[in-house]
């Protein structure tokens, strides 16, 4: 049996794969016409924004931090200036 002959049957996971490659390609060049052939979002595109997403999160959790350990020193000289009853 030969499966290019004229009697080929198409299975739904043949359908689903071609109905979704065809809408990958739709918002593909949806996308290029909306935002502009420039803004198109790339794979070094994400990996650099997800780089400075996480630059960001340990700036903040540094920031954190430093807050943080600064109310712990001034609760401790606190604690230590109060008069022992």
């Amino acid at each position: 049996m030969n499966p290019s002959g004229p009697h080929q049957t198409i299975g739904l996971t043949t359908i689903s794969r071609t109905v979704a490659s065809l809408a990958v390609g739709v918002v593909h060049t949806l996308e290029r016409a909306v935002v502009g052939e420039a803004r198109v979002r790339t794979a070094q595109g994400n990996a650099w924004e997800a780089v400075c997403a996480d630059r960001a999160r340990a700036d903040q959790r540094a920031e954190l931090d430093r807050l943080v350990a600064e109310l712990s020193a001034a609760r401790a000289a606190a604690r230590d200036r109060q008069p022992v009853s």
